[in-house]
């Protein structure tokens, strides 16, 4: 057996051995962790004035980029606007409603994806060489892209409340105009916008309907 065979042993035990004592030291969230990232959560439209510094940013981009992602190819861009310089070039895609929201949130997110994440592959999965499957295949490319970043923005949101953020996911935009301000150099694509910070609670109102499982679910 080879040095490099070794050493993948290695990283493949010590792999198996984290989770293990990961699984030992937590089998699962309580249920108030439960309700704060998802079942009671809600999207915020008003926010108070208190700040959220870089370094919470730092740490939330930290927790993001550990979701899984398809052949680990982590598309997903983060633009973090919280200047007057920044929400004022963002206000320009915003339909109207939504320009208040996003001015009044200490930060908003653009989560984006670049179309070339597949280029650094060599990187990202660097034991097989899987670049041949996007190379002139520009569908696939999209899908996977556009899939992948999407879930991370998912994380995104479920490590901000974890973090005991508030988060406001917002869709009310133009993507043409967010790509020709902010991604006219880099060629990067917006997915969605997302106010985050500490929220304003008496703009809530009651908690919208969801289905029940025997709704839309079948077990086969």
């Amino acid at each position: 057996m080879t040095v490099a065979e070794h050493s993948t042993d290695d990283l493949r035990a010590r792999a198996q051995d984290a989770v293990r004592s990961l699984r030992a030291r937590k089998e699962r969230l309580d249920d108030a962790s439960i309700d704060l990232i998802l079942r009671d959560a809600r999207s915020h439209y008003a926010w108070t004035d208190r700040p959220v510094s870089d370094d919470m940013l730092h740490t939330l981009f930290d927790i993001t980029i550990q979701g899984p992602t398809s052949m680990n190819t982590c598309p997903a861009r983060f633009i973090f606007v919280s200047s007057e310089e920044g929400k004022a070039r963002l206000a320009k895609s915003l339909k109207p409603k939504n320009v208040e929201k996003m001015r009044a949130a200490p930060v908003t997110a653009i989560i984006a994806w670049d179309p070339d994440y597949w280029q650094r592959l060599d990187f990202l999965f660097p034991h097989e060489d899987r670049k041949p499957l996007f190379e002139g295949k520009p569908d696939y490319v999209h899908d996977t892209g556009y899939r992948n970043s999407t879930l991370q923005g998912a994380y995104f949101m479920i490590a901000a409340r974890a973090m005991g953020l508030d988060v406001g996911a917002m869709s009310g935009f133009s993507n043409q105009i967010v790509d020709e301000e902010f991604f006219s150099e880099n060629g990067w694509k917006s997915n969605f916008l997302c106010n985050i910070g500490y929220a304003d609670e008496t703009a809530l109102f009651q908690k919208l309907p969801r289905f029940a499982f025997d709704d839309i679910c079948e077990v086969l």
